[in-house]
This record gives structure tokens, C-alpha cells and sequence, in this order.
């Protein structure tokens, strides 16, 4: 039993950090007592601290799996400045670096970064084993559940990596995740009855604006108008797409806001020059995709504004949450066109694995009469490995095949009954299902005149206020009308155009069941249905109870 008072000697005397923040105490009380633990906590709350300390104290080997490059440089450097010994596994490394790295896990590192990339190699696996690793932590963690299925697959390969390093506990960070995204994210990473610590999402000193424009001149007129308002103010402009980054960025030069450009198709170099610049205060303006900025550090953000409409509320607060971490006031700011709604549907429409390509990969390991590799995997169901990665996963996940370290996969068994056999085949589907109510959540927080602050807490499944301080809603006063629609002082809702119900009224869906109307916009009635789920459904789907 690791004692308290040598929790707070790492604290105090090694992190220099005179008291724990919310949250922190009992997430590091359930990794310390072994348990796997989710750590839910918001943009600055400290999730580092959750892992670093437990690592000065556990036996053996941290792992922190970490998904961005500059992130992991970034967290390696203070570490190393705090004296912690620390070394990272990712594909910056030379082949020489790459050993020697490999041989210091060995000997003295306590925390070890690696990217999920490198946890599918065996070599690695097999010196970190042999190491002995007494946890494993995820940062990043949503990235499991919103990159994991797409353009990462290597997320999913975590739950056979940790599987292979003999099964330590697993810690799993975030500052967004619904109850449906923490399922997903406990699911994927094979968690067993994990210990969940969620605190509050609200942000005081952020102030969230959604202003609508025509066109896309208007909405670039916009940004320069609030770009040239504070001029000196360190501000993240985000976008949806490289091209459309690029585009941005020769614009704002071109009206001389001298902005640096970061997303993932940049070299290295340019890469972390272009961040160096903005960290250290060269240059105030970058323009950028979701690349840039997880776990970056930057208390004195001023401003981010999303030029184009993100996937998700989790995407949308985690990006905005970049804004203020020093407590400061600080500015979130949506600029949106319907039409932006049509470039996220375009990408959703092809992320996920399609029914017949589920299938072909089934056929193919059930007629395999040894262990395949993945690349004959691939090559046998005629798909790319990457798209074979992701339907491999979620046959893992079921217990029909056992992923190795290296690549190989071995079936344990064949589907149960036919019953077994559909749900796996309709799995993708329902995911993007999901994926389309998100969608369809961020253009509800776009349109809505209820109080945006409340209507994110209760999107992540916390009590709303009646109003806030701090959105342009309750400043305008336009949110009195849905926090109190039966107030004589407000226009009653019904007046909207199509809307019968009003907040707090008690509803049924033919399908979806009953529920409470959380907030009426001008298109949807925004349900949260008994047990949790909550999206927005036509009013002509809906009758009162």
C-alpha cells in the first residue's frame, strides 16, 4: 500500500505543485489501488500529473501512449527539466536513437511515451515486457473512439498490445466524453470495471459566440474583423481540412495578420517550427486542422475561432478549450454557413467499413487454417490494411480473433448463431448513426437560442443551470425564452415555426422511446431520452405524454 504522504512528497517536492486540483486526488487514489481508471477532466485540470506521479512510485514502467508527436516532445521536455528520467518511442527516432531508446527502458526510465503506432511492433512489446509495466496509460483517450475507427487504427490495436504486456492496469485521459464515448473508449481498450472520475465541463472564464454569415466572404471578412480587434492576443483559428488551412492561411497573410500554418501533411520541421513560433510568442496567429493542439500547453490563448463547422460537441469543446487555460478571460467563437454541414457528411460518409467489406473479412478468417498476417488478410478480402485494421479490431473486441503483437491474427472462434453474425455486420452502421447525431448535435449548438454553456453540460450528461455569464445567447437575452418557456415575460416557444413542446415537457418516440425535451430550435426538438442518450429528432416524431 503506496502511503499518501509519499503522494504528496512527489507532488510537492518533484512537480512543484503546492495542491491537488479537482479530480486529481481520486484518480490517482484508483491507480495507485490498481484499478484500471477513466479520468475524465477538463482543459487544464492537470490529467498529466495523474500519471506522472503514480509513475515515481509504481514498480516497473509507465507507458503513455500519447497520439501526436509534438505533444509527446512537448510533455518529454518538462519532465526532463523536473528531473524525471523519461524517454519516448516514436518515428521521429533514427535507427540508432530507436536503440538506444529501446535499451534505457531497460535500466532506469520511469515513464516511457510511445505513439499507438509503435505498440504494434512485437520488438517494442516484447522490451517493455520485459521491462515490467505497472501501468499503461491512454491520453488523449477520445481519440480512440473518434480516430480509432478512421484514419488511426492503430487506437485499437492498445487493447492486444496491453493484453500482451501482461495486463497491467490501464488509465484513460480525456476532457471531453459523453457516457456513450466513455462506453466506447472502455470497450476498446478492454477496461474491466474501471473507476470513472468525471468532473464538471464548465469553463467560467470562456465566452462562447456562434455568429452565422451568408457566405464564405462573409464569414472571412468575420475572422479578419476579429482578428484585427485584438491584434496582439495569442489566438488558433481551426479548420476542417489541409486545403482548406492552406487556403486560410494565404488569405490572413495576404491581410497581413502574418499567421503560421500547422496540420499533418506539413514535414517535421516545418511542423515544429511553426508551433515553436506560436508557443513561444513569435508569432501570435496559427491556422490550423485538429492536429494542432492536443495536450499543447499555452495558458495565455486568448481567442479560438472554428472557421468551419467541427464533427462533434466532443471536438468542438475540446478544440475551444484551448482558449484561457491560465483562468483568464477568453473568447470561443463559431463561424458557420449550413452549408458547412455538407463537408463533415461527406467525410462521415466514408469512415466507416461498409456491411459487405465486415463480411469479407469475416469469410476470410474462417477459411483460414492457420494464423494470418494482416497484409494477407487485406489482400484476400481485396481491402487496404488500414480499412482491414479497423473491422479486425471489432472482431477482437467480440472475442472471435486474437490480435499478436507483429501482426499476426489467430480466429478463437466461430459467431454463436446467426443473430451474433448480423450484429457484427450492422456494428458500423450504428456507429455511424451515432456519428450523424453528433453531426446533428453541433448544428443544433449552432442554431440554438437556449444558453450554450447549459446546453454542453448537458450534452455531456451534467445539471444545467437555468443561464450562464458567459455565452452570447444569455448576454443578448435571447436564452430566457427556453430556460423559462412558460415565463410571462418571454415569447412562449411555441411560437417558433412547427414547434409544439416546450422545455421540461414529457415526450415519446415511436423508436427511441420517452424522454424530456431539453431545448426546442427551429428545425428539431432536442430529446434526452430515458437512459441517457440525448439527440435532436423532427418535431412530427414526437407526441406529449
Amino acid at each position: 500500500m503506496i502511503s499518501w504522504t509519499a503522494v504528496r512528497h512527489i507532488v510537492h517536492d518533484v512537480f512543484g505543485i503546492p495542491f491537488l486540483r479537482r479530480g486529481q486526488r481520486p484518480i490517482l487514489r484508483a491507480v495507485l489501488d490498481g484499478h484500471d481508471t477513466v479520468g475524465i477532466l477538463p482543459t487544464g485540470a492537470g490529467k498529466s500529473l495523474c500519471f506522472q506521479v503514480p509513475a515515481q512510485l509504481l514498480p516497473g514502467t509507465t507507458v503513455v501512449v500519447s497520439p501526436l508527436l509534438a505533444l509527446i516532445q512537448d510533455q518529454t521536455d518538462k519532465l526532463e527539466d523536473a528531473g524525471v528520467a523519461v524517454s519516448n518511442l516514436d518515428s521521429t527516432l533514427t535507427e540508432r536513437e530507436e536503440a538506444a531508446a529501446l535499451s534505457a527502458i531497460g535500466k532506469s526510465d520511469r515513464i516511457v511515451y510511445v505513439t499507438p503506432e509503435r505498440l504494434e511492433r512485437a520488438d517494442v512489446v516484447e522490451r517493455l515486457r520485459a521491462r515490467g509495466v505497472a501501468l499503461v496509460v491512454v491520453d488523449e483517450a477520445h481519440c480512440v473512439s473518434q480516430w480509432g475507427h478512421d484514419f488511426r487504427p492503430a487506437f485499437l490495436s492498445i487493447r492486444s498490445a496491453v493484453v500482451a504486456l501482461g495486463r497491467p492496469p490501464v488509465l484513460a485521459l480525456t476532457a471531453t466524453a459523453t457516457e456513450e464515448v466513455t462506453a466506447d473508449i472502455v470497450r476498446q481498450l478492454g477496461m474491466k470495471k474501471p473507476v470513472v472520475v468525471r468532473t464538471e465541463t464548465e469553463r467560467a472564464n470562456l465566452f462562447f459566440e456562434v455568429r452565422r454569415t451568408p457566405s464564405e466572404d462573409a464569414k472571412l471578412t468575420a475572422l479578419v474583423e476579429l482578428l484585427r480587434a485584438a491584434p496582439d492576443e495569442p489566438a488558433i483559428v481551426y479548420t476542417a481540412t489541409v486545403a482548406s488551412a492552406e487556403a486560410l492561411h494565404t488569405a490572413l497573410d495576404e491581410a497581413g495578420l502574418d499567421p503560421v500554418l500547422y496540420h499533418g501533411r506539413l514535414n517535421k520541421t516545418a511542423r515544429r517550427a511553426n508551433q515553436d513560433a506560436f508557443m513561444h510568442g513569435e508569432k501570435r496567429l496559427v491556422v490550423a486542422t485538429s492536429a494542432f493542439g492536443l495536450g499543447i500547453d499555452k495558458p495565455d490563448v486568448r481567442l479560438v475561432v472554428h472557421f468551419m463547422f467541427p464533427d462533434s460537441l466532443e471536438s468542438y469543446y475540446q478544440e475551444a478549450g484551448r482558449a484561457g487555460r491560465d483562468g483568464a478571460p477568453a473568447r470561443a467563437i463559431l463561424l458557420y454557413r449550413l452549408e458547412d454541414r455538407r463537408v463533415r457528411a461527406f467525410f462521415l460518409g466514408g469512415k466507416y467499413p461498409k456491411r459487405e467489406h465486415l463480411l469479407a473479412v469475416h469469410r476470410v478468417i474462417e477459411e483460414a487454417t492457420e494464423a494470418l498476417r494482416l497484409p494477407e488478410i487485406a489482400e484476400r478480402a481485396e481491402l487496404s490494411e488500414r480499412r482491414t485494421k479497423v473491422i479486425l479490431a471489432e472482431l477482437d473486441a467480440m472475442g472471435v480473433v486474437r490480435r499478436k503483437a507483429g501482426g499476426k491474427v489467430s480466429r478463437l472462434r466461430s459467431f454463436a448463431d446467426p443473430g451474433e453474425l448480423a450484429a457484427f455486420a450492422s456494428s458500423f452502421e450504428d456507429r455511424f448513426g451515432a456519428d450523424r447525431g453528433k453531426l446533428d448535435e453541433m448544428m443544433h449548438y449552432a442554431q440554438t437560442t437556449a444558453c450554450r454553456t447549459n446546453l454542453l453540460a448537458a450534452y455531456f450528461g451534467e445539471e444545467p443551470e437555468e443561464t450562464c455569464t458567459h455565452c452570447d445567447n444569455c448576454r443578448d437575452g435571447a436564452a430566457i425564452a427556453l430556460a423559462h418557456p412558460r415565463s410571462e415575460k418571454a415569447p412562449p416557444v411555441a411560437e417558433a415555426p412547427r414547434a409544439r413542446f416546450a422545455k421540461g415537457d414529457r415526450v415519446r418516440h415511436a423508436s427511441l422511446g420517452e424522454g424530456v425535451v431539453d431545448d426546442v430550435t427551429l428545425v428539431h426538438v432536442h430529446v434526452r431520452f430515458d437512459g441517457g442518450a440525448a439527440r435532436p429528432v423532427a418535431v412530427d416524431g414526437l407526441e406529449a405524454i
